[in-house]
């Protein structure tokens, strides 16, 4: 995905930041309650109408969602439970900002209102299966890292319509309630088919074994 490219491109230049990062008692979780802080301080302005400020703000907010992971690994102090609160704070930066601009559409008139609404409330249900369906299947030994709209380009997205606003935010809205929930169904298919891959390998193991027990009679 162009995201991930981007995202490789951020931490390649990151390096003179991170480098003066990991001579401060900064950790890489206090990175990550400030990009915690500054996603309810952008979901806020959004919520109140300041949709370009938000954008701003929630640039600042995704810069610090790459640099704690990269200062956790350039300073060796990754541990798993830093991971775990990285993906658990996630779903909660994820989930303000779309209440945000649920509050915002709200505050608006005209036929759209409602539809605005609804799909905002889609794309958060969509966002949230989308790591959910990830988390699930990688516990039960599956790998699954495929979909079309991963959290990079949710954020990239979504900036992009908060800066521009009016009917280029209403159209990333819609986008995101049909493209999240295609990566959750894109996710679901993976593990599906690795599942019945399973299956099959283990019915062709028990058909072998019959047959061989068969053989030895």
């Amino acid at each position: 995905m162009f995201t991930t490219r981007f995202e490789a491109w951020v931490r390649r230049h990151a390096e003179a930041l991170l480098a003066a990062l990991g001579r401060t008692p900064l950790t890489p979780n206090q990175v990550t309650f400030v990009g915690l802080a500054l996603t309810f301080f952008a979901s806020g302005l959004a919520a109140f109408g300041q949709l370009r400020w938000a954008g701003i703000v929630l640039i600042f907010a995704g810069t610090c969602d790459i640099l704690d992971g990269a200062l956790a690994r350039t300073t060796k102090a990754s541990y798993t439970y830093g991971a775990f609160l990285d993906s658990t704070l996630d779903r909660y930066s994820e989930g303000a900002v779309y209440l945000g601009l649920a509050a915002y559409f709200v505050t608006i008139d005209g036929p759209l209102q409602r539809w605005l609404v609804l799909a905002t409330m889609a794309a958060l249900a969509g966002s949230f299966l989308v790591s959910y369906v990830r988390a699930r299947a990688q516990s039960l030994g599956f790998t699954c890292k495929s979909g079309l709209f991963q959290r990079p380009e949710r954020v990239v997205v979504t900036v992009i319509g908060l800066i521009i606003g009016g009917p280029v935010l209403y159209g990333v809205v819609f986008l995101l309630a049909i493209v999240t929930n295609i990566t959750a169904l894109q996710r679901i298919r993976e593990v599906w088919l690795q599942g019945r891959a399973q299956r099959l390998e283990r019915e062709r193991e028990q058909a072998n074994a019959r047959r061989a027990a068969g053989e030895a009679r």
